[in-house]
Order: C-alpha cells, then sequence, then structure tokens
C-alpha cells in the first residue's frame, strides 16, 4: 500500500475515534471527498486494523466509531499542526480575545505532554522553524471584550440550558435587570450574546461588555428547535441588525479579480458580465456596517440595491467629507 493511501486511512481512524455518535458511509465520502464506494472499502481496511470498530443503528442507516479512541503511536501532531495551534493563540490574544487565547494555549500544552518524547524531539526543530518563519499581520480595529469569568458564565448556561440573568448597562434603559434564553455567543470586532428575552420577541444580541453581574439561574431554558445560530448571524453583515434587504452591487472591471476572490456574504451570488465587471447578490441586514465595508472599495463598486444602501453610503460619505472640511481642525492642516 503506498504512503498516501496509508495516510487516508489513518485519517479516515482519527475521524471515527473523534466522535462519540458515529458517521455514516455518506459522512465519511463527504468529509473524505470520495465516492460511496471508496469511502466504504475505506472503513472495511480500517475495521481490519481497528476491530474494536463499533457498528450503531440509526434507522434507516447505520453509523461507525471507535469508541476507545487511537494509541498515542497514531496521533502525534506534525510541527505544521502545532505551528497553526501557536499562530492561532497569537492572533486571539493579538485581538484581544485572551480567554480563548489561554485555552488555546492548554490544549497545545495537552497535546505536547500526551506526545512520546521522542517525538516531540523530532518535531522540536522544524517547529521552532516554522514560529521563527511565520507571524501574524495585525489589522487595526476594536479589541473585543473578553472577560473569562464573564464568558464561562455566558457558556455554562448555554451548556445547561438554563436561564441566564444579568444587569445591563446598555441600550434604552441602562441598568435594568434582564433575564434571558441563552441562543449563543458571537465573536467577533466585538462579542456578543445572542439570546431571547420575550417569547414573542425574536433573538437580540447583547454585548458582553455591557453585561454586569451575570449569574445563571435554575429555571430552565430551552432553545427552540428551528433556532440555528449559523442562519441567525448569516441574516446580517455584521453585527448590527435591522431589516433583511436584497443587496446587489457592481464591482468594476479594475476590481473584479479581488471581488471574485471576496466573501461579502455566507450566501451571495457572484456572476461575472460581459464588460469585465461582476455583480454580486445576496440578502442581509446591516446596511450601515456593508456602507462602511463598501468605503474600502472605493470607485471599484456601485450600488445597485437597495435604495437604502445607496443612502446610508452617501451620508457617511457626507459626514466624513464635512469633519474634514469644516472646523478648527481643517484649517489648521
Amino acid at each position: 500500500m503506498r504512503h498516501e493511501k496509508a495516510g487516508r486511512l489513518l485519517e479516515l481512524a482519527r475521524m471515527l475515534a473523534s466522535t462519540a455518535e458515529g458517521l455514516t458511509l455518506d459522512e465519511m465520502a463527504e468529509r473524505l471527498g470520495v465516492g460511496r464506494r471508496t469511502a466504504e472499502r475505506m472503513r472495511d481496511a480500517v475495521r481490519e486494523v481497528f476491530p474494536q470498530m463499533e457498528e450503531v443503528e440509526d434507522p434507516p442507516t447505520r453509523r461507525f466509531r471507535i469508541p476507545s479512541g487511537l494509541d498515542g503511536l497514531f496521533q502525534a501532531p506534525t510541527a505544521e499542526e502545532l505551528a497553526a495551534l501557536t499562530a492561532a493563540a497569537e492572533m486571539l490574544a493579538a485581538a484581544g480575545a485572551q480567554a480563548r487565547a489561554k485555552a488555546l494555549r492548554t490544549l497545545e500544552q495537552k497535546v505536547l505532554s500526551a506526545t512520546r518524547a521522542q517525538a516531540r524531539r523530532r518535531l522540536a526543530p522544524d517547529l521552532e522553524a516554522l514560529l521563527q518563519a511565520e507571524t501574524i499581520a495585525v489589522s487595526a480595529g476594536p479589541r473585543p471584550f473578553e472577560d473569562e469569568e464573564v464568558l464561562a458564565t455566558v457558556r455554562e448556561a448555554l451548556k445547561s440550558m438554563r436561564i441566564l440573568r444579568f444587569r445591563y448597562e446598555g441600550g434604552s434603559t441602562p441598568g435594568r435587570i434582564r433575564e434571558v434564553t441563552p441562543l449563543g455567543v458571537l465573536f467577533g470586532r466585538s462579542n456578543y450574546l445572542v439570546a431571547q428575552e420575550d417569547e414573542d420577541a425574536g433573538p437580540r444580541n447583547w454585548r458582553l461588555d455591557r453585561m454586569q453581574d451575570v449569574e445563571v439561574l435554575s429555571q430552565p431554558a430551552p432553545r427552540p428547535a428551528d433556532f440555528s445560530l449559523p442562519d441567525y448571524a448569516d441574516e446580517s453583515f455584521g453585527i448590527y441588525r435591522d431589516g433583511a434587504q436584497d443587496v446587489v452591487l457592481r464591482i468594476t472591471p479594475d476590481g473584479a479579480e479581488d471581488a471574485l476572490r471576496w466573501r461579502f456574504h455566507a450566501n451571495q451570488v457572484v456572476e461575472p458580465q460581459p464588460d469585465g465587471a461582476v455583480l454580486v447578490r445576496f440578502r442581509a441586514s446591516g446596511m450601515r456596517e456593508l456602507a462602511w465595508h463598501l468605503f474600502t472599495w472605493g470607485d471599484r463598486v456601485r450600488v445597485l440595491a437597495p435604495a437604502q444602501l445607496r443612502t446610508t453610503l452617501l451620508n457617511e460619505i457626507e459626514l466624513a467629507r464635512s469633519a474634514h472640511t469644516t472646523g478648527t481642525d481643517a484649517l489648521e492642516a
């Protein structure tokens, strides 16, 4: 058997050992990027090496898993994997996400402590070379608030599906006590709890840095069965939410190459035009954040729809123009 085939089988074994519920043949095929028949043959080959593989009935199909995990002999990390883990921790720390950076550094220590000494010695030179040769380019922007105690309490409420109580120092009534059903956390330029305060109202975002005296109550708070955090996040261009609208952008020919590699929205449709331009279509809320982003495209973008986005962009341009052409600061310059 060629080395690459052995590597693919070990990859499948790791997948089967890392899942509690197991994988179907179709899931194996999708993750490995192969056909169902190939996935079936690979499963059979893995079973010969790992006879402890279990079959779990999940009508109308079956799932497969390796319940006892894999021996450390099969789990030694590569220098590239450890370098990526270190880089991710550094990137989070540079962005102000200290709690998650600490979690990744702890994970790195656990991985190394579970790695055999001989493998660690073999990894050390390559890992050191990669860490010296690669770094993270830090972009300008806000540093998100990430208090470890607040985040831990929010996560406890999410895992236990119980009511979360806090004093909120934002919104129209600062200092008001809130009791909400937590639905998830959005990490980004600022960090937000997604929660539902009233069954008759939809979910809304609460900034973590404005939450005080956070505690988990004993009352159960099951999440709505039809709620999906990824779908909720995809409804907005950024964080701010308003009415979702159909957006159509025309990127001029000199910006088309960048637009074809750019992700404006998770559900975007990109249409190359005969003149070399590109049309980008998607549905989203958050027109102000989208307008802010479109500033970075300069004269390479035209807003075709909606009218509200065009008006918002013009208003923001006028505010910036006014700030730099009037007042004492402009005269002194």
